[in-house]
């Protein structure tokens, strides 16, 4: 059975009540996306342990709804399947990453820091559609270095917060290479199926990790955690943004993603008491800002 894509108007655009449902759905998926931070802080296992619950926890939630609905989870076209199980693997790194660089600094470095994706994502298209970079593109992309360099109050390794932007960036990199993937397979399949694969293949893949390190029997005080992270953090959360891809503009998620930062920030004041230095507020203005002008910039030409 294939996806049902929503019936789109002459000119190829959804209808309004489609576009308003995927809003609704993309803020409130973004809000949850600010939440799903504090996971890092608050729940005290390895990061390979938490990111293999989470997954896991994710996959089942998903399997189940998929088998409530009836739908199919077969590839489509001959060669997904390797992509599919691809990007899990993507995912799994991106999660560990992300998670890694909260637990070094702040829940407000780290976010700040992963939300360098989409510079980085203007960056690496051009290569990817072999089109031409826009020297526009070029300076925006030095704003966010620049704003990078602001929340590093030391260049050394030995500094948290050094090590917390650079786990920070490498996870927006990652984040980066499963986003020009997945656009390129959302309109075949329903961001369920899309996440069944990926946290499923996530879960597998740190297995091992987990085995290793001892992880697999959390505290019975972590479960409701790990629970809560994977269902509603994650399973419920994952499945919206990428539902909210298949009749929401590009530029349009970017715009609303952009407050991921501010919401992360907030809810890290109120639950954990982390209040941002200076050099943070600054250096994440900095990069929000240079992100909203490209996302603005595009969304007029």
């Amino acid at each position: 059975m294939k996806p049902s894509n929503p019936p789109c108007r002459p000119d190829g655009t959804a209808p309004d009540t489609d576009r308003i449902r995927n809003l609704v759905e993309l803020n409130v998926a973004v809000l949850l996306f600010g939440g799903t931070s504090l996971f890092a802080k608050i729940i005290d296992l390895p990061v390979p342990s938490v990111i293999f619950g989470r997954s896991a926890v994710a996959a089942l939630a998903i399997l189940a709804y998929s088998a409530m609905t009836r739908s199919s989870l077969r590839p489509l076209r001959r060669g997904d399947l390797a992509v599919l199980l691809g990007m899990g693997v993507v995912l799994a790194v991106h999660w560990v990453t992300y998670f890694q660089a909260i637990r070094l600094s702040t829940v407000a470095i780290g976010t700040i820091s992963l939300h360098t994706y989409p510079i980085i994502t203007v960056l690496a298209e051009p290569f990817v559609d072999r089109t031409r970079l826009r020297t526009a593109d070029a300076v925006l992309a030095l704003v966010v270095l620049a704003g990078i360099i602001v929340l590093v109050p030391e260049f050394s390794l030995a500094s948290a917060a050094s090590q917390g932007v650079l786990w920070g960036v490498a996870s927006a990199i990652l984040f980066t290479a499963r986003n020009l993937v997945v656009r390129r397979y959302v309109q075949r399949y329903s961001g369920a199926t899309l996440m069944l694969y990926q946290t499923g293949v996530s879960a597998l893949v740190l297995l091992p990790f987990v085995t290793l390190t001892g992880g697999l029997a959390p505290a019975i005080g972590e479960w409701p955690l790990l629970l809560l992270l994977g269902t509603i953090f994650t399973a419920l959360t994952q499945s919206l943004y990428a539902a909210s891809l298949r009749t929401l503009p590009a530029k349009t998620v970017a715009i609303i993603a952009t407050l991921l930062p501010l919401y992360s920030a907030l809810l890290a004041l109120l639950v954990l008491g982390e209040v941002p230095t200076i050099r943070t507020v600054i250096g994440g203005l900095i990069v929000v800002g240079a992100v909203m002008v490209e996302t603005v910039r595009a969304a007029g030409s």
